[in-house]
């Protein structure tokens, strides 16, 4: 486990989290799953704590399988109740 704040992470990673919780927001998400590539699945939890002081309206679950890019999409379960899915990433994502 990495023992880094959000805002150590933040310095490493533009994570985009004003928009993850505009858009949590905009829906009002009451269940969100994020997934994280290995090398980021260590900062998970500092991310889940500081979304939920944002956000205290929503439940956040972390997907714990691979994530091996954009394209990698988990097969959720119905009965989990997804209303959101974020993908956190190593790379910007290129238009």
């Amino acid at each position: 486990m990495q023992n880094k704040d959000i805002h150590e992470i933040e310095k490493e990673y533009n994570l985009e989290l004003d928009k993850v919780i505009g858009e949590i927001k905009k829906i009002s998400a009451k269940r969100v799953l994020l997934q994280f590539p290995e090398g980021m699945k260590s900062y998970s939890s500092v991310i889940v704590d500081e979304l939920e002081k944002k956000c205290k309206n929503a439940d956040f679950l972390i997907w714990i399988g691979s994530c091996f890019g954009a394209c990698d999409t988990p097969n959720i379960p119905e009965n989990l109740n997804i209303d959101l899915n974020v993908q956190f990433g190593h790379s910007e994502w290129k238009k």
